[in-house]
């Protein structure tokens, strides 16, 4: 897949082409089913098929202290757009001047010059333009009068469950992790770099890998989770926690994991994303490491009978 960054990058090819536009967080189920009505009206018409998302949350920019956290990397978010035939993703940068676009602009920079739309598929949600004065309605007449048609794809509910990026990210600050592995078609995960932790976990007789995030990445609530660990070196079951260590005391919040049955030499520096499959119990302090090492091998043992690979799909 090609990945455009910035509206100078876009082609202005004159090749046709078939847009989807959006945010995009975590790529759910929701989101999937655009791309795939994207997909559809570019393979039949011989179109390429391209998605345009943006940089950062709109509210990164006009209000940084509610911005919500994100569910994907943009590095994970093309990722997954990829593996859904997407064959281009343009990145737009979200700033001030770019905010005050109106719906009419950004047709005509964007769809007309830069993409040559030929169709265009939204959420039936979508809005655009200053202030978001933009709608549907008004794309589908910009779209009448600029020679691309306009298509709105319905919201997506499951068991009268709208899917949403915001329902997610609901579900995982309350520790679930059922509803997101409905809403995404898969589990939620976050990836990080390997870094030096306190070295606690080796004196107990449970080395972790300590994690480094993205400070803008949601985490799940603070916890002990079974699930995987996985980057270009394998795969492994892990038990996880999340929280501040409260044995030692207060620490800053980060996230580690044992690696079952990891023999390598040490993942410090690698990239590893870490998969939640359960949530197992709440952290909590111990009166001595004797106890919490204690604790933790009966959380190893829990993970393992969690996580067995061989069942998964």
């Amino acid at each position: 897949m090609q990945v455009w960054q910035g509206r100078d990058a876009l082609p202005q090819d004159g090749v046709p082409s078939v847009v989807t536009i959006g945010f995009f967080d975590g790529v759910h189920r929701g989101h999937q089913a655009v791309f795939r009505r994207a997909g559809e009206h570019a393979a039949r018409t011989g179109a390429r098929s391209i998605a345009v998302t943006f940089d950062r949350h709109p509210r990164q920019v006009f209000a940084p202290d509610t911005a919500p956290p994100l569910l994907t990397t943009l590095r994970h978010k093309a990722q997954l757009i990829e593996e859904l035939g997407i064959d281009a993703l343009a990145v737009l940068e979200f700033n001030v001047p770019f905010s005050k676009w109106s719906p009419e602009d950004f047709v005509e920079r964007v769809l007309i010059h830069g993409l040559s739309a030929v169709q265009v598929v939204v959420g039936a949600n979508f809005t655009f333009g200053h202030k978001a004065v933009g709608t549907f309605e008004t794309l589908t007449d910009l779209g009448k009068a600029n020679g691309f048609g306009v298509e709105a794809v319905g919201l997506l509910e499951i068991d009268g469950r709208t899917v949403s990026s915001s329902s997610i990210r609901q579900a995982l600050n309350e520790g679930d992790t059922a509803w997101p592995r409905e809403a995404l078609g898969r589990r939620y995960s976050v990836e990080g770099w390997v870094v030096s932790g306190a070295g606690r976990g080796s004196g107990l007789g449970w080395p972790t890998a300590n994690l480094r995030t993205p400070e803008s990445l949601l985490m799940p609530v603070d916890g002990v989770y079974a699930g995987l660990g996985r980057n270009r070196l394998g795969e492994w079951v892990a038990a996880i926690n999340i929280g501040v260590n409260p044995t030692f005391g207060a620490e800053p919040r980060h996230l580690e994991a044992f690696l079952l049955d990891y023999e390598g030499e040490g993942l410090k520096g690698e990239l590893l994303t870490i998969e939640f499959w359960e949530r197992l119990r709440d952290e909590e302090r111990f009166d001595s490491p004797e106890a919490l090492a204690e604790q933790i091998g009966r959380d190893v043992e829990r993970t393992r009978e969690t996580v067995r690979l061989e069942d998964r799909p």
